[in-house]
């Protein structure tokens, strides 16, 4: 259950997934089945030799020990399309392991998935009892390059991760899933301004919220990182009813990592000591990274660095513009540090709270107890109990 820091908000988690133990997913109406979740009783496929497609239109590739089956309900990827028997399973699963869960990644292809996927999938990110199925959502340009991730995935035998499927439609990538990490937006490129960019995106998020409204379990967590983060949440949430609105977060995870980060150098201790810090209003450069009630060390941050020209003057600026100096001195965006931060966001839902502390998303504002006009996607000052 996540709570402002003076309001309890109910959210369930996304529990076991909707089919029986002896259920058959099917490709729609070509009736292949393509998946399967350990654990269940599900059919083998077989693979045809030659890229073609089959006597049921089941497209067959094998390129480099590549086997990809596409079916209406998208594409399972190579290994991933050979289930195993139940009872040659069972005993191979770890009894405290918890039921599969689906977690569909937007923008597959790009470089912060690209980090965020093996670490889905490796248990950093849900937990190490946590088996998951990932949908790799991309688009038909950046198709082939999704498949090398799936084959990456393939190649790294991760015993929590169970299938992948690839899709470049939403519905097919969305579907039952209980998490949607939706990474992909349009970048702005030069000359373009910002009304055309929200206006791209807001198309996009629209799609995807209307996608999400109708195939996705209805107590699904919706993680918005593609910017204008809190603009494109706020699209996705309005156009998904059938979901709760407090299920619907943006990213500023970062940028509280940054904030906490930067309060540890200046006062040279290590960033673990360094609690309680808050990112309020927009993941951009209107933020405002809040050190007033910010510890070090147990201690009011302000008392232990002691240089309030710095906090009030220089703080403030270094975080709201941390990403374009990482990008000049890299050449690209954080693409590693925005994985690490999207983990933690989910980690922080999964995970009760500590004393003392606080995690920041951007989250409904619907009941806040800040004085925050409702109905907007605000970062503010969180405290879960570990419920989701």
């Amino acid at each position: 259950m996540m709570t402002h820091r003076a309001v309890t908000k109910t959210a369930r988690t996304g529990g076991a997934l909707p089919w029986t133990r002896d259920a058959k997913r099917t490709g729609g109406a070509n009736g292949v089945v393509v998946s399967a979740s350990a654990g269940r009783r599900w059919n083998h496929l077989v693979s045809k030799p030659g890229g073609r497609k089959d006597e049921r239109g089941t497209l067959v590739c094998l390129n480099a020990g590549v086997t990809e089956f596409a079916t209406d309900n998208g594409s399972c990827y190579g290994s991933f399309c050979y289930n195993f028997e139940f009872e040659r399973n069972e005993e191979a699963l770890p009894s405290h392991w918890k039921p599969t869960i689906r977690v569909a990644v937007s923008g597959a292809a790009g470089q912060i998935s690209n980090h965020l996927l093996f670490q889905i999938a490796s248990g950093l990110t849900f937990g190490e009892d946590q088996p998951v199925a990932l949908h790799l959502l991309g688009s038909d340009r950046s198709k082939d390059a999704v498949q090398g991730v799936a084959m990456e995935l393939e190649d790294s035998c991760y015993p929590l991760l169970r299938e992948v499927w690839i899709s470049t439609e939403a519905e097919q990538a969305f579907r039952d899933v209980d998490w949607a990490i939706l990474i992909g937006a349009k970048p702005r490129g030069p000359g373009m301004e910002r009304s055309d960019l929200l206006d791209l995106n807001g198309q996009i998020f629209q799609m995807q919220g209307q996608a999400l409204n109708k195939v996705a379990n209805p107590d699904c967590k919706v993680v918005v990182v593609g910017n204008p983060c809190n603009t494109n949440a706020l699209i996705a949430m309005q156009n998904a009813p059938n979901l709760k609105r407090e299920n619907f977060h943006a990213l500023t995870r970062l940028d509280q990592n940054r904030a906490r980060s930067q309060l540890a150098v200046k006062s040279n201790t290590h960033y673990g000591a360094v609690k309680n810090v808050a990112i309020w209003g927009n993941h951009s450069t209107t933020q405002v990274p809040d050190f007033v009630n910010a510890t070090i060390l147990g201690e009011p941050a302000e008392k232990v660095i002691d240089n309030q020209d710095w906090l009030e003057q220089e703080f403030t600026p270094v975080i709201q513009t941390r990403g374009a100096a990482v990008i000049k001195k890299w050449g690209r965006s954080s693409g590693a540090s925005t994985a690490v931060s999207i983990s933690n966001h989910i980690r922080s839902l999964l995970e009760p709270t500590p004393e003392g502390d606080c995690f920041c998303m951007a989250v409904c504002s619907d009941g806040n107890p800040y004085g925050i006009e409702e109905g907007l996607i605000y970062s503010m000052p969180l405290r879960s109990k570990g419920d989701g």
